[in-house]
């Protein structure tokens, strides 16, 4: 089968497509024929050599879209559409980036509808990350306001579909003056450029601050968010789009401002199932299109990843196995 193996970090364009034994069923697994899968920030910095605890040589690919090739022990039927995605897919054992995934049969789910697969590859972690983050961790309501600091990458995009859904008002901040206007037409109340100015603009929007912060920029830009946030406000960092893992010189009792909240998402920890059911049935209940920024082929896996880093994607890119 075809499969990008990662055997050492490496650029981009060192990415290439090889083929590799198809895995062998074992018990308490299924063998998934992918049919797409997400590209995410996550499997960039794998590639990268950032991921301390992924041991290389591994198809990296933390999230797929497929049907059951062969069911193994499990109640699933070969042909069944199914989705997986995190619980170390990708990581601790070898991921999407192939034809074939042999995955725990625990950590695949069955899907009902009939979504194309394109689109249906670009929801699982996009979505199910912005969901959780949105309605489970920040526990977003109608009528309150919602920050999302990174709101023009694909988390962003999905996060401000859900908010506005469910009848958030949303400010989205980009870093890239070429987005804001994207970011208007795609349904922000209020679009702030990322830079000195942005509490400026924000208070002379909303003097007491903003009710919820999704954090997605992260710990860069952490602090300022939450100065931010109102009284009894809530922030959640669920992204590191600028890239740095530690935050330096971090002081609770002088970062977080008294009577407000910080916590976080993670969606490769405790993923809850019920929580995915209930993210399709928002999205066909209300009608949510998915943006795909563009699609390709597993052979121009090393465009794909360009096009991620470009940071110019204005939603999902998603990669097929045949076009």
């Amino acid at each position: 089968m075809k499969a990008v193996v990662l055997e050492k970090p490496c650029t981009a364009s060192e990415l290439a497509v090889q083929e590799v034994p198809i895995p062998i069923v074992k018990p308490g697994w299924v063998l998934v024929k992918i049919k797409a899968f997400g590209i995410n920030r996550s499997e960039i910095f794998t590639r990268q050599g950032d991921s301390a605890s992924v041991k290389l040589p591994r198809i990296i690919g933390i999230e797929c879209a497929g049907e059951i090739e062969e069911a193994s022990d499990s109640s699933f039927q070969k042909g069944q559409r199914v989705v997986s995605l995190m619980g170390g897919l990708g990581r601790e054992f070898d991921g999407s980036y192939a034809e074939y995934v042999l995955i725990p049969s625990a950590q695949v789910y069955p899907i009902a509808n009939d979504i194309d697969w394109v689109e249906l590859a670009a929801i699982p972690e996009m979505y199910y990350t912005a969901y959780a983050s949105l309605f489970d961790t920040l526990q977003l309501k109608k009528g309150e306001t919602l920050l999302i600091r990174g709101g023009s990458s694909s988390v962003g995009l999905a996060a401000l579909q859900l908010a506005k859904s469910v009848g958030a008002t949303v400010i989205s901040t980009t870093r890239n003056k070429n987005k804001l206007e994207f970011l208007k037409e795609y349904g922000a109340d209020f679009v702030l450029l990322d830079d000195e100015s942005l509490s400026e603009h924000l208070f002379s929007l909303f003097p007491n601050g903003v009710n919820k912060v999704l954090e997605l920029v992260g710990t860069v830009t952490l602090k300022h968010s939450l100065k931010l946030l109102s009284e009894h406000g809530i922030l959640c960092m669920t992204g590191i789009l600028g890239g740095e893992w530690v935050l330096e010189n971090f002081e609770p009792m002088m970062d977080i401002p008294s009577g407000t909240y910080f916590t976080q998402f993670d969606s490769g920890v405790n993923f809850n199932e019920k929580l995915l059911v209930r993210l399709f049935d928002h999205i066909e209940q209300h009608k949510i299109n998915v943006p795909i920024a563009k699609v390709f082929s597993i052979d121009e896996i090393d465009k794909a990843h360009l096009l991620m880093e470009s940071n110019q994607a204005k939603g999902k890119i998603v990669v097929v196995n045949s076009l």
